[in-house]
């Protein structure tokens, strides 16, 4: 299959850029490109999320069934435990409703928003 275009960045909404930034700079490693009250970026020289100022965001409710859903963020993890307690240590929360059973973990970061640690399929 021929492809259209390549992935170089995700952009999200935020109430505090640069902590959204930071918090996914722990999360993730990746280097902070750019780092403004208006916006903040984080890179791994090939992709980026950016996060930019929303007056007045509020972030949606984990589990929302009655909204739309903004986005959501997953990332492979060696350990789920570990994984999470690092998260939360770097200012993640964990929200009580967890579908994922012994595979994923619901958590959300410092704005609000859901994102889950996915234990890395072994081969």
């Amino acid at each position: 299959m021929n492809k259209i275009a390549d992935l170089i960045m995700v952009s999200l909404d935020s109430p505090d850029p640069r902590a959204h930034a930071e918090f996914y700079h722990q999360v993730l490693g990746w280097e902070i490109t750019a780092s403004e009250d208006e916006y903040a970026m984080i890179s791994d020289g090939h992709t980026s999320i950016g996060f930019g100022l929303v007056e007045g965001y509020r972030p949606p409710a984990w589990p929302d069934t009655s909204g739309g859903k903004r986005y959501h963020l997953d990332f492979y993890v060696d350990d789920l435990d570990k994984a999470e307690a690092s998260c939360v240590q770097a200012g993640a929360a964990r929200p009580d409703f967890q579908p994922g059973g012994d595979r994923w973990r619901v958590l959300t970061d410092p704005a609000g928003q859901p994102f889950c640690v996915c234990l890395r399929p072994q081969d």
